[in-house]
């Protein structure tokens, strides 16, 4: 690309590997340097103007729909259980009084407070923490544990009553989950080599994926079959028309929640 090389943040998460790993290969054919860290962070980051793309959580790219854009046909997305977006508790939710958030990804609470809102005694006490499920589930009756940490939850603590939140959003609505999105800042302009190159790293990873596995299953000491599983079926890494309808319609319900303050159209880049 001609002009400044952009900054361009990615989650590192083991779900955004098959999109990570291409990419940092071709960072040099990108014209960018790509900046990995929680999703919470990069939203963050993307907001200060200190990154000029980054895939973010679905519910911060909602909250900035008036500017930002989205990048076409990335996502992090679900459709069922998907055994990343767990919750955990000790007790009956409708007797739970205090909530572990995980801080690194907001749209995960923003999940939680649509399904389980009304199920909640009206004055649980929710608190951000670090991503530690142990320290989580011994100072509060329930955790939201997001991302890889929750890989192992059901045999750690096989007493707890635990929720796929993926999978209770597709049993209420029949629709994909969104996670994450690649959100755009409204200066940034981007020609149709970087979205050629950023497409074709998608493809190139997903036709990798069981050798992505095998090392990410080295690195984590996670079962193999459980990470090609986890990749291959759980993940969907498009953002097709099932993906906007999913995305549409949690932001709809964000907003009758009051989660977001208003509804803003979804925007895609202009090349």
């Amino acid at each position: 690309m001609a002009g400044k090389k952009l900054k361009f943040g990615f989650h590192d998460f083991i779900n955004a590997q098959p999109l990570l790993v291409p990419l940092k290969e071709k960072e040099q054919q990108l014209g960018a340097t790509l900046v990995t860290g929680s999703p919470a962070s990069l939203a963050e980051q993307l907001r200060a103007g200190e990154l000029d793309l980054a895939m973010v959580p679905s519910i911060e790219y909602l909250k900035g729909a008036g500017q930002y854009r989205l990048f076409p046909d990335i996502a992090v997305a679900s459709r069922g259980p998907v055994d990343t977006v767990l919750l955990a508790s000790h007790l009956p939710l409708a007797e739970v009084q205090s909530i572990a958030l995980d801080a690194r990804s907001r749209t995960s609470a923003a999940l939680l407070q649509i399904l389980f809102g009304e199920v909640f005694p009206r004055n649980v006490f929710l608190e951000t923490t670090d991503p530690n499920p142990r320290a989580m589930l011994k100072n509060h009756d329930a955790a939201l544990i997001i991302g890889d940490p929750a890989f192992g939850l059901r045999s750690d603590f096989p007493n707890l009553q635990i929720v796929d939140l993926s999978e209770q959003w597709f049993k209420q609505t029949g629709k994909t989950f969104v996670h994450a999105v690649v959100a755009v800042r409204p200066e940034t302009q981007l020609d149709q080599e970087f979205l050629t190159t950023v497409q074709e790293a998608k493809r190139e990873g997903l036709s990798r994926i069981e050798s992505i596995a095998q090392t990410l299953s080295k690195q984590s000491g996670i079962a193999f079959e459980t990470c090609h599983d986890y990749l291959s079926a759980k993940i969907i890494y498009d953002l097709g028309k099932d993906e906007m309808i999913g995305l549409q319609h949690f932001r709809d319900v964000c907003f009758e929640k009051g989660v977001l303050d208003q509804k803003e159209m979804i925007r895609f880049v202009e090349i």
